[in-house]
């Protein structure tokens, strides 16, 4: 497995992936809008992105394996002062699910949120209903430290979100200033 951040030139791959599994992955997560699915959407969407990278406010990484996209894992909402932070979200094409490209994929972007980003904390999200989604974060170290109830409407139903948060390797926590 390799992850690369997004390029330019990935655009025909990325935007084939999109709509391939566009069905699939809008049972787990809000549907982009209609316009996504557009060349000239996808485009907009596309450049943001790049934009987001260059502005060291988001890092959306691409998941290869042997030369075939097979997921997408982002770093974004990217937060330097005073926290150091970024929220984490990945998807992995339904036929590679299951194969644990998922929790590999997480523990390289977490040394790449470490090491090249020089982030402290990652925080991540999962519907309950997910266990697929919670192992990997729990697997990779990510500690749960919240639940809301019916925080996410998808398809006209609500749903409870479970929050989780991993910190930098070495990470000390210090004391409580008063």
């Amino acid at each position: 497995m390799e992850l690369t951040l997004l390029r330019e030139q990935d655009a025909t791959t990325l935007w084939a992936f999109e709509n391939q599994h566009r069905l699939y992955f809008e049972n787990w997560i809000n549907p982009r809008a209609d316009s996504f699915y557009t060349p000239e959407g996808f485009d907009q969407a596309l450049q943001t992105a790049l934009r987001q990278q260059a502005a060291d406010q988001a890092f959306h990484y691409l998941i290869w394996l042997g030369g075939e996209l097979v997921g997408r894992i982002n770093l974004t909402q990217v937060r330097r002062d005073h926290f150091h932070s970024a929220s984490l979200g990945y998807r992995i094409a339904p036929s590679h699910s299951g194969q644990g490209l998922a929790s590999e994929a997480v523990k390289l972007v977490m040394q790449k949120a470490f090491q090249v980003h020089h982030l402290q904390r990652l925080e991540a999200t999962a519907r309950p209903e997910n266990p697929a989604s919670i192992r990997v974060l729990l697997k990779n170290g990510f500690q749960q430290f919240g639940h809301s109830r019916c925080s996410l409407q998808l398809h006209r139903q609500w749903f409870d979100l479970l929050y989780f948060e991993a910190h930098a390797p070495g990470f000390q926590r210090p004391g409580a200033v008063l």
